[in-house]
């Protein structure tokens, strides 16, 4: 069994874990300008100079919830890939977005905070967040990668042309993410990967207004099984 560690530490991984959830109450109630400590404070039961032990700042508190909302929505995609065989990468693709969409439909202020407009006055510290944060894209990466090396891509007809800055910026990320995958099926990630969430949040956010598309589920998986034809990913 894994060490839990002391019983200080116990305590205050508790706490902390308290402060988060009654965090993401107040984001869902308040929204994210309006998150206070000492809100949190008065809701945790504590007087507020005892949850500055915790949290410093408003900022601080945000940094929680954007952290936790990172993990919990990578848990959710890693969760839902794991139910699918590693040989199917078009199965994976969609298992994917759909544990991303479930996952925002549930949370939406949480998804909100993560994709939407950024708060005011607020600059997420990305040594804390950048981890967390790129778990789904390290997740289709995954996919992307594992597809390459099967041979399990269809060529789309006719290919884009690339030109020599965007092959350098696809050769850029290729390094930084440690690709084998060509230039060609880099970019068709990225339209994976932002068509993904470009669907998700028109949801989420009502861009669809509310006499449009009633059939939304039905919709999703149309967009879905389009974006993994664009991506030339095969079926098992």
């Amino acid at each position: 069994m894994a060490d839990s560690g002391t019983p200080r530490q116990r305590a205050r991984a508790q706490t902390l874990a308290e402060i988060t959830t009654i965090g993401r109450k107040h984001l869902a109630t308040e929204g994210a300008a309006a998150l206070s400590v000492r809100a949190v404070a008065r809701d945790l039961g504590v007087v507020s100079s005892a949850i500055y032990r915790y949290v410093r700042s408003r900022d601080d508190l945000l940094t929680l919830l954007v952290i936790d909302g990172y993990d919990e929505l990578g848990d959710a995609v890693d969760a839902a890939e794991q139910q699918v065989s590693r040989g199917d990468v078009r199965g994976r693709f969609l298992a994917i977005g759909h544990a991303v969409r479930t996952w925002a439909l549930a949370e939406p202020a949480t998804y909100a905070l993560l994709f939407g407009s950024p708060v005011p006055g607020y600059q997420a510290p990305a040594e804390r967040t950048t981890g967390p944060g790129t778990r789904v894209i390290g997740a289709l990466v995954r996919v992307w990668e594992d597809a390459h090396a099967a041979g399990a891509v269809d060529a789309p007809s006719p290919t884009p042309r690339i030109t020599r800055a965007l092959a350098a910026d696809a050769k850029r990320v290729r390094k930084e993410l440690d690709l084998g995958a060509p230039d060609d099926l880099v970019l068709r990630g990225v339209l994976g990967w932002a068509s993904l969430f470009g669907c998700v949040s028109f949801e989420v956010f009502g861009q669809y207004g509310p006499d449009t598309f009633s059939a939304r589920s039905d919709l999703f998986e149309h967009q879905l099984q389009l974006l993994a034809n664009a991506m030339g990913l095969r079926a098992a």
